[in-house]
């Protein structure tokens, strides 16, 4: 228990409770942000697919 004491004022529960609601909140940002990389990366692949089997069936995209 007495550990806690040597952080000074960084050990007292409001700097404790402010920093778990920092980490909260970074851990959430965090998580839209990848869930909308995702739906990008998603995104990518599906038209790099789309446009091989269009130049697979002959058609000029100009792309590849």
């Amino acid at each position: 228990m007495f550990w806690v004491l040597q952080f000074g004022p960084l050990g007292s529960p409001p700097a404790l409770l402010v920093a778990l609601v920092v980490l909260a909140a970074i851990v959430l940002i965090g998580r839209v942000v990848l869930a909308v990389a995702w739906r990008l990366v998603l995104i990518a692949l599906v038209v790099a697919i789309a446009l091989w089997v269009l130049a697979g069936l002959g058609f000029e995209t100009g792309v590849f």
